[in-house]
């Protein structure tokens, strides 16, 4: 939106309603109801006149405003009178400038605190009367009084459209504003995407940004409480038809929702493999109901992030978290995960510390940076970055001692010595710098650039913008979406061509069990470990050889490959299906299937080998019954 129409809106924005209004004579023409009998009626029929009829007001109304939109103002409804002052009903109507009348004084009041918002009224005395007459028994609206002369200037055709009285949502965009909404994209991106369909040029659709935000600003006031009452119906209507997906709620002294947590079956299937490590994010709001929401989240044997389970908290108390890690372990079947991050919440720490006691419990590094410049940037000014490097470079160092060293020195050399977030941090140390970490597992959700993926993954369903009810199917929406990707990235993963590089027989071994992503990182442990090894025979005698296969080489044991990183493929649930036993024999196969083909596709030589393989496999596999009852039919012959 231009400048020009951003101050036109601020200009004419003006919710007050001006209910005295003082009509002078002397600028409008009038007519008592005989003479309007003898007024001669206008050339053009876009202007009013004296004698004008319509049926209704509002059609008065109607007609009076396109003849403002026209010459650049827009009109309110004023005052009514009735004839005789009171009882003999509505008998004259003024139709006025926007600009009409005075804005009136508010009382001020310490208790409230008063919007200092510019008023565009200026006393305009423009305006338009009608009277209702009965003619041979027919009952219309007459004008009776038409004044066009204003003390403001009038605005260009390409202004005025940005007038409120001009600036409406039909029911079919509210409808289709509330289906983006659902979606959780911004009111700029429903904007762009309805000018494209109504194939106009950016800025000339009826209604501005500010327009759809408090569309949606009005439907999140309606009751909160049929809204929660919304939400429970609407868990209760995806448990019904998929008997998977769990959630339980607590309802307070007054019946009302006080805490929901829910998970997908997608959710509980993913946590079943990788719920060794977790996330729980509890930095959000959810803004229909201003109340904190709990995300729990993790990471793949791909490095994709998945979802296991979310929560609406009434608080953030001890109380309330140790009812959300409750619900989320009954979900679980009572599995805890190994490791936890979390934000520094005291109340949530000591939740975790009671209910998950043998869980490591550490703080999310990205939580904490993101916080980095409302604590530090007006502190250090210019030294900011430098800074932050430093912080960086501590972060990550091998061991503890190197870390308490460098620690004072950066206190020493940037002046922190006073500074009650660095104290913290240093209080806290134990539970985010790696040097006191290295023993546990974290998924690589240490890493930098894990943490963005998994902080854009809990943004994606975060923007949700209608009633509380449609959140747990954004959050469904968004997973599957999520899961759509993450399948071809998964294919994509695949199907690269992997490059060995150290010729020891545990990488090419584990080149074919790990999934890219985690030999990717074993690759960079090999490659930075040495080549060779050496056995002591007797004093001052050693034996140096080569790990080849014929010279001691030898596979990763099976230990250091756990399931969480191999090769299998694990196909999400989509909202409300189940699994059947025939879905679970194709994802078996699949997975053997993938690793079959990237390892086949290296070479034309191992092409020409599983191409033989595969067909006398497949020669072998329709020898055997196609069916359960054949199986029986089978058994039954080899009794006899």
């Amino acid at each position: 939106m231009s400048e020009e129409a951003r101050m036109i809106m601020e200009a004419y924005d003006d919710p007050s309603d001006q209910r005295s209004l003082s009509l002078e004579d002397t600028s409008s023409t009038e007519a008592s109801p005989e003479d309007t009998r003898l007024t001669l009626e206008s050339s053009d029929d876009t202007i009013p006149y004296i004698g004008q009829r319509f049926i209704t007001q509002d059609a008065a109304y109607e007609f009076y405003s396109e003849f403002a939109k026209h010459c650049g103002f827009s009109i309110r409804r004023h005052r009514t009178e009735g004839k005789d002052g009171v009882g003999k009903g509505l008998t004259r109507r003024y139709f006025v400038c926007h600009r009409a009348g005075n804005t009136p004084v508010k009382s001020s009041s310490e208790s409230k605190p008063q919007r200092n918002r510019k008023s565009s009224r200026c006393g305009c005395q423009a305006y338009l009367r009608i009277s209702k007459t009965v003619d041979l028994g027919v009952l219309e609206w007459r004008v009776t009084g038409f004044a066009n002369h204003h003390n403001h200037e009038l605005l260009e055709p390409n202004q005025v459209r940005f007038l409120p009285a001009y600036r409406t949502i039909s029911d079919t965009d509210k409808n289709r504003i509330f289906m983006f909404a659902k979606t959780g994209i911004s009111v700029q991106q429903m904007m762009r995407l309805m000018e494209l369909e109504k194939c106009v040029e950016p800025g000339y659709l009826p209604f501005t940004e500010k327009d759809v935000r408090n569309l949606l600003q009005a439907f999140k006031k309606i009751d909160q409480e049929d809204d929660s009452i919304d939400l429970l119906r609407m868990c209760k209507n995806i448990k019904d038809k998929d008997p998977n997906f769990r959630y339980e709620y607590t309802i307070d002294a007054n019946n009302k929702l006080e805490n929901i947590a829910w998970s997908y079956a997608s959710s509980l299937q993913a946590y079943g493999t990788f719920g060794d490590a977790v996330v729980f994010d509890t930095t959000h709001r959810l803004t229909a109901l201003d109340m904190p929401l709990g995300i729990w989240v993790g990471l793949n044997n791909y490095g994709m992030p998945c979802f296991f389970g979310s929560v609406i908290l009434r608080e953030e108390s001890m109380r309330s978290f140790s009812w959300a890690l409750k619900a989320f372990l009954r979900f679980m079947n009572g599995k805890a995960p190994k490791t936890i991050l979390t934000d520094q919440n005291i109340s949530l720490k000591e939740a975790i510390t009671i209910e998950m006691p043998r869980s490591k419990h550490a703080l999310c590094i990205w939580l904490i940076v993101a916080k980095f410049p409302s604590w530090f940037n007006a502190v250090l000014g210019e030294r900011y970055n430098e800074w932050k490097e430093e912080f960086n470079r501590l972060y990550r160092v091998e061991m503890i001692q190197e870390f308490e060293l460098g620690w004072g020195d950066m206190v020493n050399s940037f002046g922190l010595h006073t500074n009650r977030h660095v104290a913290n941090l240093y209080a806290l140390r134990a539970l985010w710098a790696l040097p006191y970490l290295r023993d546990n597992f974290f998924a690589g959700m240490t890493i930098n650039g894990q943490a963005k993926s998994i902080n854009s993954f809990i943004q994606r369903f975060l923007s949700a913008q209608t009633r509380l009810a449609h959140f747990v199917e954004q959050v469904a929406v968004a997973i599957d979406f999520k899961d759509q990707a993450g399948e071809q990235q998964t294919m994509q993963q695949n199907l690269q061509n992997i490059c060995l590089k150290t010729g020891a027989p545990m990488e090419s071994h584990a080149a074919s069990v790990l999934t890219p992503f985690a030999f990717e990182k074993l690759q960079e442990e090999l490659v930075s470990a040495a080549h060779y090894a050496s056995f002591q025979l007797e004093e001052r005698v050693f034996l140096v050889r080569h790990h080849t296969a014929l010279e001691g080489g030898r596979k990763i044991p099976e230990q250091y490959l756990p399931i969480r990183w191999r090769r299998i493929n694990f196909s999400p649930i989509k909202l409300h299906s189940l699994q059947s036993d025939h879905a679970e024999r194709v994802q078996v196969l699949q997975s053997m299937v993938s690793t079959l083909v990237t390892e086949s596709a290296k070479t034309k030589d191992r092409l020409e080998i599983a191409t033989a393989q595969i067909m006398e496999l497949l020669s072998q596999i329709r020898e055997q019954p196609s069916s359960t009852q054949g199986m029986k039919d089978l058994n039954m012959h080899k009794i006899r």
